[in-house]
């Protein structure tokens, strides 16, 4: 004859209060793990409508410019709010120049600050370090072009320029790429750094053949990442360089299009019926900044598909 064995006292169990109180709480438990997916739903549902009621707008009213081969070689030379076509050609090469132009300064600046906060700062400086890349995240646009309109221009007497809009830029992406860099280097397990110190490896060699390696596609990423978020940039331009609605390949000398100065161009003759075509301009170049931004990020994910470790 089995033999009964008795529940413990305070368990759940056989002939305990446990049993009773068990179900109540394994539905409340669910009660409430459904409310807060529903809730996480609810929030991203609500802040995908602004996004893509924004698509939505910029694809439908900036597609037809778009789509016109004269929208990609030509510029708005010669060309008057009264007047219809022109393109966005110079506008793209100010873009992509002044782009190109910060990220060459940048990125170099902002890998090795990184390596340096997570391979070699433990001191005071290092501490100083993260403290002024946490204020230079804060910094707006317009802070960053007056105090370099006020270095280049006031102080050495230089000109408004494409490369003064760059300068200001590099303030704007470094604290984006350092902090991207930094997460990416710190998630290289500390096993390969130590593997590869045992076997008498230098610090330096092991940085630039293991953990650079090792993260360097989400090092792509952020620097992708943080090309498109200047890339919209309106105040440098605004302070820094004017609008030139002719192409300029020279950003050291004269004004200067770029996709946001040809859309502020348009503003003032927004509210004029009879001539559309400043409202179409503005659209297109909206819409081409948008394929701009997204094209860096398909590259960034691209880069860093293709530049993981063993490849």
């Amino acid at each position: 004859m089995a033999t009964l064995i008795p529940a413990r006292p305070g368990l759940p169990g056989r002939g305990t209060r446990g049993s009773s109180l068990g179900a109540p709480v394994a539905l409340r438990r669910r009660v409430k793990d459904r409310a807060a997916t529903a809730l996480i739903g609810l929030s991203f549902a609500v802040a995908l409508v602004p996004l893509t009621w924004l698509l939505w707008t910029v694809v439908g009213r900036g597609i037809g410019t778009v789509l016109n081969w004269s929208w990609w070689s030509d510029s708005q030379r010669n060309i008057t709010f009264r007047t219809e076509g022109g393109g966005a050609y110079h506008a793209i090469v100010g873009t992509l120049e002044q782009v190109a132009i910060c990220g060459i300064i940048s990125v170099p600046m902002a890998v090795f600050v990184a390596i340096y906060l997570v391979e070699y700062g433990t001191g005071r400086l290092a501490r100083l370090t993260s403290f002024m890349l946490d204020i230079l995240t804060g910094i707006p646009s317009i802070v960053a072009a007056l105090f370099v309109y006020a270095v280049f221009v006031t102080t050495l007497g230089g000109q408004r320029q494409g490369l003064l809009v760059s300068f200001a830029l590099v303030m704007l992406m470094v604290p984006v790429i350092v902090r991207t860099s930094e997460e990416m280097l710190r998630l290289v397990p500390n096993e390969l750094r130590e593997a590869a110190y045992a076997l008498g490896v230098p610090k330096w060699r092991t940085i630039l053949r293991i953990v650079l390696p090792s993260s360097m596609s989400g090092i792509i990423t952020g620097v992708m990442l943080g090309s498109a978020a200047v890339a919209g940039e309106t105040a440098p331009l605004l302070v820094l360089v004017g609008y030139a609605p002719d192409t300029n390949y020279n950003p050291f000398d004269g004004f200067q299009g770029t996709l946001p100065g040809l859309m502020y161009s348009q503003v003032p003759q927004l509210g004029n019926v009879r001539f559309h075509f400043a409202a179409d301009r503005m659209w297109g170049a909206a819409l081409t900044l948008i394929l701009l931004v997204m094209l860096l990020n398909l590259l960034g994910r691209a880069a860093g598909r293709f530049t993981r470790v063993g490849r």
